[in-house]
């Protein structure tokens, strides 16, 4: 596959943390190295908050005697290297600095044994912690700081009642939903899952100040609505979209804070990579949703729009019109008004491609290409009287194009009657393009523009091979197609 335009340089230039210093750190427990994150405070939804002291944060891990530890950091779905402290021969290791650590979830990373501390930093920082090595949840101590406390008894229950909780699951996965001994199971289950969730809302209504509650409160799942269909089972349609509407609603986007622990990049991604139907406008309606809710926060939208953005890129996913979504978050989110991390030469870069990427998408009519073929003449996808024309876009170097090329001549005998094939040779040279002809024995119209100001290649492809259909009305039906696709797509069109 060989990649004819290449959008992602700029987008990915403009993904970098604003304000972010150069460099990177080892994680430690991964590996990883990545960009660090600015360690200045933020200011975004803190004016009620007290600024940020400088840390002086004691650890103790008894049974450790030396060696290094790593404080990491959380960028939404990154890692990043914060500080580092040595561990004494009693365990004891100092986190301390004038300039005050990021608000956030962060880990402490013992070198010598390959443990992880987790910890949340807030404006106090100051605070210390003690507990054993080998049994680190279990035996915190936490003194100083009420949202590691409360941290740390969220996560000893956890320890205590989710192999309860998985064990009936697993137990349930066995019987027939609905069944006595299922519903008994369940019962256990729902009542061990009621009391962690009420020991939860406790502590939330309790300490409505802490971060530990806006970052735990955000991490909360909505609770399934189980309305029943006439027949008595539940509405699972109906359960999945009351799932979504109210996937956002304990998330406060406009706190920054919330960048900078796990759960901002899981939830964004599980809602729409997961709970969003995978058709263009499903994802387009979920991105504008979302995107829309992130404008509060500017950090927030940048790492928003720029994940989507990203994400649907052409070659990064098997939609059949990424384009359509790539398109809409461009055009709409990385404007000179909204795209404040970009200079106005980016933004205009990635508006020219959006625009030119826009005549491509579906039910768009398709751009005519006029170009000369192997005989000098000049040809046009608009000449063809068959009902659909199939584009075939290639490149003679392509591997897959190679491998679709038999595949794309056997199609055209089973359909000739319904289809013209139309093939534009892309990023090549003359000799190469007619041996490729010569090797495949292409069936159908063929055309090569060394210019390249009359090929598809600047209105549809950033990868080689790529399938258009256009209908009788030479409006675009379906893209991003293999050959074996092709006939499907033509059966649908024609039991219209």
């Amino acid at each position: 596959m060989r990649l004819i335009t290449i959008l992602a340089f700029s987008l990915l230039a403009l993904f970098g943390c604003n304000n972010s210093d150069p460099g990177s750190a080892e994680t430690g427990n991964t590996g990883n190295t990545v960009t660090t994150p600015s360690n200045t405070i933020n200011t975004s939804s803190s004016a009620n908050r007290p600024p940020s002291e400088s840390p002086e944060i004691h650890v103790q891990v008894n049974g450790l005697q030396g060696g290094k530890a790593y404080l990491v950091g959380i960028f939404a779905d990154q890692q990043y290297g914060i500080d580092s402290a040595q561990i004494d021969g009693a365990g004891r290791m100092l986190f301390k600095r004038a300039e005050p650590y990021k608000s956030g979830f962060v880990f402490v990373w013992l070198q010598p044994t390959q443990e992880s501390i987790q910890m949340i930093i807030d404006s106090d920082q100051t605070f210390s912690m003690t507990t054993n090595s080998g049994s680190i949840i279990q035996s915190m101590q936490v003194s100083g700081s009420k949202d590691n406390e409360l941290l740390f008894k969220h996560l000893n229950q956890q320890m205590v009642s989710q192999p309860q909780i998985d064990a009936l699951n697993k137990q349930m996965q066995a019987l027939q939903e609905g069944s006595l001994n299922y519903n008994n199971l369940k019962t256990q289950r729902d009542a061990l899952i009621e009391e962690r969730q009420s020991g939860l809302k406790a502590d939330f209504e309790a300490h409505p100040e802490l971060f530990y509650t806006k970052f735990k409160f955000a991490g909360q799942n909505p609770e399934l609505v189980e309305k029943k269909l006439p027949d008595g089972t539940i509405d699972k349609e109906h359960q999945i979209y009351m799932f979504r509407s109210q996937f956002w609603d304990n998330v406060d986007l406009s706190d920054e804070r919330l960048l900078y622990t796990p759960v901002l990049a899981n939830k964004l991604k599980r809602y729409i990579n997961e709970l969003t139907p995978q058709h263009q406008d499903s994802i387009i309606k979920s991105a504008k949703y979302v995107v829309d809710r992130s404008l509060a926060s500017p950090e927030t939208f940048k790492f928003f729009s720029n994940w989507i953005a990203l994400n649907y890129e052409p070659e990064k996913t098997t939609l059949m019109d990424p384009e359509a979504v790539h398109v809409f978050m461009v055009q709409n989110y990385f404007t000179n008004e909204r795209a404040f991390w970009a200079d106005s030469l980016e933004v205009y870069a990635l508006q020219k491609r959006a625009g030119e990427m826009a005549s491509s998408l579906l039910n768009k009519q398709g751009p005519n290409v006029t170009a000369n073929d192997p005989q000098g003449v000049s040809r046009s996808i608009y000449d063809s009287k068959k009902p659909f024309v199939v584009v075939f876009m290639f490149n003679p170097d392509c591997d897959h194009c190679r491998e679709e090329a038999p595949q794309l001549k056997g199609f055209y005998y089973q359909w000739q009657d319904q289809v013209d094939i139309f093939t534009i040779a892309l990023d090549t040279n003359d000799q190469e393009w007619r041996q490729f002809l010569q090797s495949y024995s292409m069936p159908g119209t063929h055309v090569y523009d060394p210019t390249n100001k009359a090929i598809y290649a600047k209105y549809y492809v950033d990868n080689t091979p790529e399938i258009y259909i256009l209908d009788s009305d030479r409006k675009i039906v379906a893209k991003n197609l293999k050959v074996k696709q092709i006939g499907e797509v033509l059966q649908r069109e024609i039991d219209k």
